[in-house]
């Protein structure tokens, strides 16, 4: 009876324990970053130090507490976009013209093209969206702690903590930009390279300041390995361009541009993308202009390449 009941026993426990696990997942999405106070505050460090010590001296244990009170203590599903205002506050610094780069479906690609501010300063480039990047979090409503267990979704909740950082730093980014600034598009993305809703459809383009933009440039680039489905002057790039000129924006559109498809040869020197060489020329419609770009020679992309490494070991 006893050997029989010792495996029961064992079943139930492991049931139990699998069920608990479960129960303790409250929400779809993955939990708080592990470490996350150590990662902000050292995030912090690392750009005022090394990436950017141009922007002066920040506070960063009093970053670290005006992000945390953000949403600690608080329904994981209310936090607002506000609520990061003092966080803002004290990391914001000013953004150089000609130097922003918005995006859509192409965080990586991005990320290594504006090379950590050193090309471009993308969102992620600026101290508060650095110390965010690619990171996760989450409170709980009466509790100090952070739910390291899951956080809620956009499709659970919108006013969650890590979509509502997005919408302010994407509002804030946008209405300091200035100069001529850049759209790097993927033109390979299902359903579109603009979509809507979406961050610079929805929360950067509203907030970009007309007076501040001389021009605005769209690069469409598809991805080395990917189909071409959208294009400067057509589908959803088209009601792009519609738009910002309906707005009295000065619009340019170039596809594939050369400069970022450099940045992608370089993984793939061999691709048929990167080796044949087009001499089409652009076309033009009207104040907004389309330059399909094409390829080029291999002697060309190996040039650029050396010059791109002693870059490098000068740098």
């Amino acid at each position: 009876m006893m050997n029989h009941f010792f495996p029961l026993l064992f079943v139930s426990v492991l049931c139990m324990n699998s069920f608990s696990g479960v129960q303790g997942r409250k929400w779809k999405g993955e939990g708080t970053t592990q470490n996350l106070e150590s990662i902000v505050t050292g995030r912090c460090y690392d750009y005022i130090r090394i990436l950017n010590p141009a922007v002066g001296e920040k506070n960063c244990s009093q970053i670290w507490e005006a992000f945390k009170n953000a949403f600690i203590n608080k329904d994981p599903c209310n936090i607002l976009p506000g609520d990061y205002e003092l966080f803002i506050n004290l990391t914001f610094h000013t953004i150089p013209p000609n130097k922003s780069l918005f995006w859509e479906n192409n965080q990586l690609l991005v990320n290594r093209f504006a090379d950590r501010g050193r090309r471009y300063m993308a969102l992620a480039d600026t101290l508060f969206g650095f110390i965010g990047d690619f990171l996760n979090w989450c409170g709980q409503a009466d509790s100090p702690g952070l739910d390291y267990e899951s956080c809620p979704t956009v499709m659970e909740c919108e006013n969650n903590a890590v979509e509502s950082f997005w919408r302010m730093a994407s509002s804030i980014y946008a209405r300091h930009s200035s100069g001529v600034i850049h759209v790097l598009l993927n033109g390979s993305a299902d359903g579109g390279a603009y979509p809507q809703p979406g961050f610079f459809a929805d929360y950067e383009i509203p907030n970009l300041q007309k007076d501040k933009i001389s021009q605005i440039v769209i690069w469409v680039v598809d991805d080395i390995e990917g189909p071409d489905i959208d294009s400067c002057g057509a589908h959803s790039v088209k009601t792009l361009e519609t738009r910002l000129t309906t707005l009295g924006y000065d619009v340019a559109c170039t596809d594939n541009d050369k400069s970022v498809m450099f940045l992608l040869c370089l993984d793939n020197p061999d691709h048929s993308k990167c080796a044949v060489a087009s001499s089409a020329p652009a076309a033009q419609r009207g104040p907004i202009s389309s330059d399909r770009g094409g390829s080029w020679n291999k002697l060309m992309f190996v040039s650029f390449a050396g010059f791109l490494f002693r870059f490098a070991l000068v740098y």
